[in-house]
């Protein structure tokens, strides 16, 4: 039985006839499907009557992320879900090769939290180049006609994400080129590559840059999560755990739901190909302090929150115009901050009193 996000999604894009039976009978690959993202994708797929496959080295996926709520398994885990390092391009050849989806999404990349991205750059940068090239070149040369890759918004220049307050970007700003974190510039060097594979063979390609996601399923670690399931779990654990903040609490984000996001992504096959980047955001800034004192105000406690102005912030401010997706996609924002958050947070207090998480990690 799928779950009740998914159900919501496959029933949306149903009534707005955006043709979800396109994936009836397909085969699919998706890289990264253990993944926060990823399984919640490969779920939907599932449900829309796709044959998929996943590749996942678990890093940062789990398999219990592949598991329905009364403990099935959405995949057949024996033969169709392939362990397997795509920064080794025989896996990403194999995997090809073996499966030989009708389309492959590409999500798979090495992503953290802020300490771990500006602690890890020369790793990030690399490891993630080497894992696009092997998987797009596998894709060429095994004769794959389709394949969606999602950027990010951490690719944008830095220039243009100095102060909150700016006018939501557009996909043509992302050049000149000058993100802050050599992660930015992996997913932007992504990009690129990708928009070479269309160029240059006869595979379809659709692009997704993606602003802040959240949701059920994030990773809740101390060392590798990122800002609203970090702060979640300070909530959760309070006072145990202190409710601290990197940085000025005065930088913002775009933050968008994962249900909203796998919705955008189910919509690129069928009408986002070939049509360059999409962003998929909110258009709307929210600052850090106000994200966390929603989270105080949703956890129901009294929570001291203490801004660490000796951490690293990130960039100053960012949010996106999604324009280009409503008008080729159909998509729009489905999901408020506040309810997302509640879903976030009713998920994440759920897994952490039954010790379902690894939180040192």
């Amino acid at each position: 039985m799928a779950s009740m996000m998914i159900s919501k999604i496959l029933e949306r894009l149903t009534n707005e006839n955006v043709g979800i039976e396109w994936y009836h009978g397909k085969k699919i690959l998706v890289t990264g499907g253990a993944g926060f993202i990823g399984s919640w994708l490969v779920e939907a797929l599932v449900e829309s009557g796709a044959d998929v496959y996943v590749v996942d080295n678990l890093w940062r996926g789990s398999l219990e992320n592949l598991k329905r709520e009364d403990g099935s398994d959405v995949i057949n885990l024996d033969d169709h879900f392939l362990y397997g390092d795509l920064k080794e391009f025989h896996t990403a050849s194999k995997v090809c090769v073996d499966v030989f989806p009708d389309i492959i999404f590409h999500l798979a990349d090495i992503v953290a939290g802020i300490d771990y991205v500006f602690s890890n750059e020369p790793f990030l940068f690399r490891v993630n180049n080497r894992i696009n090239s092997n998987v797009f070149t596998a894709a060429r040369e095994a004769g794959i006609k389709r394949l969606v890759y999602l950027g990010s918004a951490c690719s944008y220049p830095k220039e243009l994400q100095e102060k909150p307050g700016s006018v939501p970007l557009v996909e043509e700003q992302m050049y000149p080129a000058n993100p802050e974190s050599a992660y930015g510039w992996s997913k932007l060097m992504g990009e690129y590559e990708a928009e070479l594979l269309q160029k240059y063979s006869d595979m379809e390609v659709g692009i997704l840059r993606l602003h802040n996601v959240y949701g059920p399923r994030a990773i809740m670690s101390k060392k590798r999560s990122q800002v609203i399931p970090s702060l979640i779990r300070k909530a959760v654990l309070y006072p145990n755990e202190e409710f601290i903040v990197w940085g000025s609490g005065q930088q913002a984000r775009d933050f968008v739901y994962v249900g909203d996001v796998i919705d955008a992504i189910l919509r690129v096959p069928i009408k986002g190909m070939n049509k360059g980047p999409i962003q998929i955001g909110t258009a709307k800034e929210t600052t850090i302090a106000e994200l966390a004192s929603l989270l105080v105000s949703i956890s129901g406690k009294k929570i001291n929150i203490i801004y660490d102005k000796d951490q690293p912030e990130g960039d100053g401010g960012r949010s996106g115009n999604f324009n280009k997706a409503k008008l080729l996609l159909g998509w729009d924002v489905f999901t408020s901050l506040e309810e997302g958050l509640k879903h976030t947070f009713d998920w994440a207090s759920n897994q952490i009193s039954k010790g379902l998480v690894n939180l040192d990690d």
